[in-house]
């Protein structure tokens, strides 16, 4: 046989790839995982804004509990149904939404990678789920309406001790068309984030010695960091200390439930709290005419040994007012973690550190494929648990382990 003929045949039997000559593209193709974008974000972003994403408060034991959580359980599958039209849609306080899963708050985001907010925001849009803009963002409230002016955007506030500014924003975002206001009440004080304060982090970053050291595998960040826009705040002109000195400076540790019946009074759409982390305080928020609350105890970010808000889901929903919707965050690394919440009785679910580890491994391309994958995960684990939608999940399927 001749030499060509051997080759044509070998030709057959094996697919080549091409190379993928942009590291950035690597790095999002080859991720399948969450935890596959968290070690490509890791490996594009110094170590100060990847640990102010990666990190959590103390010891980190409430992240660790959180996650630990979703991986401590038990499916029960049912066989011989017909699932070949699945679907993730899901109504989130009367609007479909076309998965059960919105990008939450996050700070600072434009630090993580320059595309910040607008990706968070445009992405959130291109997929048909939520997207929340944070008091402590890096884009401001009317450029993050316009990256997605038929998104579905949401402003979060942190209350501050100055009401004048609060009102200002919450006016702000009302006039730039936000659906709803998310009221964030577990910050009274900056939590201890010893990774923050170990590598000095400030806003924006501070160049010194071991920074530049740090960054200098990592020059894709550094440029795009010193040659993009500035950061801008979306509730404040400008910041040049730390993450926490910012936080205790701001943020009213007065904060009670009068101040919740304040907004209710002056913010009409849709209200949601987060941060609740006791039955009892689930309860009262319904009586403020919250709409929904977020069981969070804020990414393990503040109070460290705080309760888990996946195990606090089931005897909240049991006591809960149908009148109100429960949501659930904190921990969230796959799309059967989002199964399991919907079907111990959550009405919705938020990601914060999985949508950054996307952004920071590949600025838009790599939030777009965060949702990809927890949207592929999420259709393939209700498929195996016998389901075409979340209407047909329920507790029965979910065993927690001991």
């Amino acid at each position: 046989m001749k030499q060509s003929n051997r080759l044509n045949n070998l030709k057959q039997l094996f697919n080549v790839r091409k190379p993928v000559l942009s590291p950035k593209k690597r790095r999002v193709q080859r991720s399948n995982t969450i935890y596959d974008l968290r070690l490509a974000a890791k490996k594009a972003t110094p170590r100060g804004p990847f640990d102010y994403t990666d990190g959590a408060a103390e010891q980190e034991i409430s992240l660790n509990r959180a996650r630990k959580s979703f991986e401590n359980i038990e499916f029960s599958p049912h066989i011989l149904r017909d699932v070949s039209n699945v679907s993730l849609e899901t109504k989130m306080l009367g609007v479909n939404y076309k998965m059960p899963v919105g990008i939450a708050p996050t700070g600072f985001t434009r630090m993580m990678h320059t595309d910040g907010e607008k990706a968070g925001a445009s992405t959130a849009a291109a997929f048909g789920i939520p997207f929340t803009l944070s008091t402590m963002g890096t884009t401001s409230i009317e450029k993050v309406k316009e990256a997605a002016p038929n998104g579905s955007n949401w402003f979060q506030l942190y209350l501050w001790r100055d009401r004048d500014r609060s009102i200002e924003l919450i006016k702000r975002a009302e006039t730039a068309g936000y659906e709803g206001l998310v009221l964030t009440v577990d910050a009274q004080v900056a939590g201890a984030r010893l990774r923050d304060i170990r590598n000095g982090l400030t806003v924006p970053p501070t160049l010194t010695l071991n920074t530049f050291l740090n960054a200098l595998p990592r020059p894709g960040w550094w440029w795009n960091f010193l040659t993009k826009e500035p950061l801008n705040f979306a509730a404040l002109e400008s910041w040049n200390g730390t993450v926490a000195q910012l936080m205790d400076t701001m943020f009213d540790p007065s904060m009670t439930y009068d101040d919740l019946k304040w907004i209710r009074s002056i913010w009409k759409k849709k209200l949601i709290v987060k941060g609740v982390q006791r039955l009892d305080d689930a309860l009262k928020c319904a009586d403020y005419g919250v709409d929904a609350v977020v069981l969070s105890n804020h990414g393990g970010r503040q109070l460290d040994r705080a309760p888990v808000p996946f195990e606090l889901l089931p005897e909240v929903r049991r006591e809960l007012k149908s009148t109100m919707e429960l949501h659930i965050d904190t921990g969230i690394m796959h799309g059967a973690d989002i199964v399991a919440a919907k079907a111990l009785g959550a009405d919705f679910t938020w990601v914060g550190r999985a949508y950054l580890y996307g952004l920071m491994a590949g600025g838009k391309s790599g939030v777009e494929r965060t949702l990809t994958i927890l949207q592929t995960q999420m259709v393939r684990t209700l498929k195996l648990l016998g389901a075409n939608s979340f209407a047909e999940v329920d507790a029965s399927m979910i065993k927690f382990l001991k």
